[in-house]
This record gives structure tokens, C-alpha cells and sequence, in this order.
């Protein structure tokens, strides 16, 4: 029977599809020619107003006529870009959704591992004992300042003082501080009062006051 009808030929192998970024690429190096034909026809419709301007007559409508027909292709070259630029807006939304959701992915894997390390951790760990600790350690310090409250009292300082009677006597401890200084330098010996200054003839037989030392003699 092969023989006959012959044996079916292989299909070759389809082409691997192109990636998405691929396909961004061409579709923006077609916008990239469409835009380069768009200018160019935008320079000629220019040249054509002018043109337009100092023309009449037949020449002017045929002028005019071309104008026309160059700007119905500008028209149809904008919209052919206009389609361009939705695939690839279209095609970068579905890059980003691809990545957004291979970045979903690492983060749940690593959320996962996370969740695992954490619950192996706290098998290590007795919310009861973490308490009875704390409870503990509090009534520790709680014993401590108390026996440094103890050890901080004054055994001479008598338990019943009126702050009245206190300030009283600070008060007659001034006075009494007050007439000390007196008495002293009232009795001081003569030799620690300070020495008089003695006039001393300036220039022209004028006196001036002048400091002398423990001998008499001018400083």
C-alpha cells in the first residue's frame, strides 16, 4: 500500500513562538518606521501649503489634489501606529503580569520556608516557662529594692521631725554664721589688716595715691 499511495511526507517541526519581549521589540522598530514615514509626509504636506498659497487655477487644484492624497496615507500610516502601540501596550501588560506573578511565586516559596524555620524554633520554646520567668525576675528586683530601701536608712536620723522646727533652726545657724564673721574681723590681730595707702608726690607736686608694701616702701 505504500507503494501504491507512497508514504506521508514529516511536517517539519513548528518554529519555536517568539517571547514576549521579542515581540515588543519588532513591534516597536515598526512603530519606529511607521513614525519616520509619518514625519516625511508631514514635511511634503508643508511644502505643498506653500505651494498652495502662491498658486491659482489649475495649478493650484492639482497642488491641492496631491495634498490630499498625501494626507489620507499620514491618516492611514497614524492609524496602523496607533494599532502598533496597543499591542505593545498589550504585550508589556502581560510581561508585567507574568513577572508580577513569578515574583508572587519566590515570595510565597520564601513565606513558606519562613513559616517552617519558625515553627521549628518555637518547638524549642515553653510560653508557660517564657511567663514564669518573667514573673520571676520581677519579684527579683522587687526583693532587691526593697533590701536597697533598707540598707539606705539612717539609723542616728530620729522617726518624728517637724520640717518647722527644721527651718527654724537653719534660720538661727545663719544668724549665728553672720555674727561669727564679725566678731572675727573685729578681733583680727593688726599686722593681717590690709596696709593704708600713702599719698606720693607726682610730677609737679602733685599727690597721688600710691600702694606701698609691708615695709613702707612704694610697690
Amino acid at each position: 500500500m505504500k507503494r501504491v499511495f507512497g508514504q506521508k511526507k514529516a511536517t517539519a517541526p513548528a518554529p519555536p513562538a517568539p517571547t514576549l519581549h521579542e515581540a515588543s521589540s519588532n513591534i516597536d522598530k515598526r512603530a519606529n518606521d511607521l513614525e519616520a514615514k509619518i514625519g516625511k509626509l508631514d514635511l511634503e504636506l508643508r511644502g505643498y501649503k506653500e505651494k498652495l498659497k502662491k498658486s491659482s487655477g489649475a495649478t493650484r487644484q492639482q497642488y491641492q489634489k496631491r495634498a490630499m492624497e498625501i494626507l489620507k496615507r499620514k491618516r492611514m500610516l497614524e492609524g496602523q501606529r496607533d494599532q502598533l502601540v496597543g499591542q505593545q501596550f498589550n504585550i508589556e501588560s502581560a510581561a508585567f503580569g507574568i513577572e508580577t506573578a513569578r515574583d508572587s511565586i519566590h515570595t510565597v516559596g520564601a513565606m513558606k520556608a519562613a513559616n517552617l524555620q519558625m515553627k521549628q524554633q518555637m518547638q524549642h520554646l515553653d510560653i508557660d516557662d517564657v511567663e514564669d520567668m518573667n514573673d520571676d525576675l520581677a519579684e527579683m528586683m522587687e526583693d532587691m529594692n526593697e533590701v536597697n530601701d533598707i540598707l539606705g536608712r539612717s539609723y542616728a536620723m530620729p522617726d518624728n521631725v517637724d520640717e518647722a522646727d527644721l527651718e527654724a533652726e537653719l534660720n538661727l545657724l545663719d544668724d549665728e554664721l553672720e555674727d561669727d564673721v564679725g566678731v572675727e574681723a573685729a578681733t583680727a590681730p593688726s599686722y593681717l589688716a590690709p596696709l593704708p595707702v600713702q599719698p606720693s608726690k607726682a610730677p609737679g607736686g602733685r599727690t597721688s595715691a600710691a600702694r606701698v608694701d609691708e615695709y613702707g616702701l612704694p610697690v
